[in-house]
């Protein structure tokens, strides 16, 4: 759990300021006990030069961005149901081919919403069954014994589930007999290891693709069509059962979105933006920053780039069965961009803007803005650069073949990418500085940068 500061009067310091930016209108004064949702936002359109943003509204839209968000990834994950549906009706290589095209698209949206992670308890709480990651894969199903790494000493790395009636996991025997979305919820991070991932993105990329077990060289998981094909036709055994799985585990995902989507809605008043809103206008800019901090330096940074590069670890890649690693990481940098900015590119191909961290900034000290700005911009080019080597036609390159001993190239790339996280950081430290948090603290994972 990430561990919040407490912080000086935002409100108060922040109408101070706005008032002697020079704005042509009045700015009142918001006191640090005051709820978020005491005034009303403030509509915001390009330029801002003649226009007072209270934080509320920033506040008000920082929920509407996350709502919006986590619709769409509901949404994708709805359609990558209902492409999994039908590849386990009727399995042949197309339907195989629409799902992991569907779980690909999926990623999209949810990688932008784990901005919203850190800072909200309400989903950092909730993520581990969804996007939990390494995995140690022979928990679900089958796996080639030669190369297979796991973490040592955990019970459950070659229980193979969907092989199995029954488990023995730290001492209890587990019923495991029929398949269905809360037998899989209660299986995550089984016997106390968190390498026992049973549910989420990564458990469901698994029944796609299976192992990839192509190390430094180009390529994914090749799990057949076959293993889902009932009868004669059935590769490895159990394709009923791994049917059963790969639907209980995208029903789970489905629901589980639906819940979050729920919390974010302005709908309720019993949810938890209502608690967001409520909070002290302080509280609550606090979290949107400690978000954008902690995934930038600490978990995309860190625990997603350094790691692996570090220690050329393909088992560290963070969607490693299907080398889609590179959209990942991405789309994390692009979610951070979204908040500052307060945008977010709907899947629909509409556009959501409204009053953001930046306006805020802009007014007080443009030159912070600005900085932040183009450090954000440097890391969508970096991040994307890393992109651009996976999904260019002539020899593409991975994310595992870049953390590969030999390539310098590969390791260039991922260093700039990393070196850019760490900069907008220190800038999203400054901005908090300048809002009145007293110590932001990001999390950093552990790591040294």
């Amino acid at each position: 759990m990430a561990v919040h500061h407490k912080l000086s009067v935002l409100a108060v310091s922040l109408s101070a300021a706005l008032f002697l930016a020079g704005c042509n209108n009045d700015v009142a004064a918001t006191d640090s006990a005051t709820p978020a949702q005491a005034e009303p936002a403030t509509p915001v359109g390009d330029s801002m030069t003649d226009q007072v943003i209270q934080p509320t509204a920033v506040i008000t839209h920082y929920a509407d961005l996350a709502h919006a968000v986590f619709a769409d990834a509901l949404a994708t994950a709805k359609a990558l149901d209902t492409a999994t549906d039908a590849l386990i009706a009727e399995p042949s290589e197309a339907n195989l081919a629409a799902a992991r095209q569907a779980w690909i698209e999926a990623r999209v949206p949810y990688q932008q919403s784990e901005v919203f992670r850190f800072g909200n308890p309400v989903v950092d709480d909730w993520e581990g069954q969804l996007n939990a990651w390494p995995l140690d894969e022979g928990l679900i199903d089958y796996v080639a014994a030669e190369g297979y790494q796991h973490e040592l000493g955990n019970e459950g790395a070659t229980a193979n589930i969907i092989g199995s009636s029954s488990l023995t996991i730290g001492g209890e025997q587990l019923d495991v007999s029929q398949l269905n979305a809360g037998l899989l919820a209660s299986l995550n991070e089984v016997g106390g290891s968190e390498a026992n991932v049973a549910t989420g993105y990564h458990a469901i990329e698994f029944l796609l693709w299976g192992q990839d077990l192509q190390g430094y060289q180009r390529g994914a998981g090749e799990r057949p069509y076959t293993d889902y094909v009932v009868g004669d036709a059935c590769t490895q055994g159990n394709c009923e059962r791994r049917g059963d799985y790969l639907n209980a585990a995208t029903d789970l995902l489905v629901s589980d979105l639906q819940w979050m989507v729920e919390q974010w809605s302005a709908e309720g008043d019993d949810n938890y933006r209502a608690q967001l809103l409520a909070l002290p206008v302080e509280d609550a800019v606090q979290r949107m920053l400690f978000g954008m901090g902690s995934l930038s330096l600490g978990e995309l940074a860190g625990e997603r780039m350094k790691v692996a590069l570090e220690a050329n670890s393909y088992e560290d890649e963070h969607d490693c069965f299907s080398d889609n690693t590179h959209n990942s990481h991405y789309y994390n940098g692009k979610g951070i961009q979204n908040v500052y900015l307060g945008q977010f590119l709907r899947s629909d191909g509409s556009e959501l803007n409204g009053p953001s961290l930046a306006d805020l900034v802009a007014i007080q000290d443009a030159e912070l803005d600005a900085r932040l700005r183009t450090e954000l911009d440097a890391s969508m080019t970096a991040l994307g650069a890393i992109k651009g080597a996976a999904e260019q036609e002539d020899q593409p390159v991975f994310f595992d073949m870049m953390i590969a001993p030999d390539n310098a190239e590969g390791a260039a790339l991922i260093d700039q990418a990393i070196a850019a996280l760490v900069g907008q950081t220190a800038s999203i430290e400054q901005v908090a500085a300048l809002l009145g948090v007293e110590a932001l603290r990001p999390d950093d994972a552990g790591h040294a940068f």
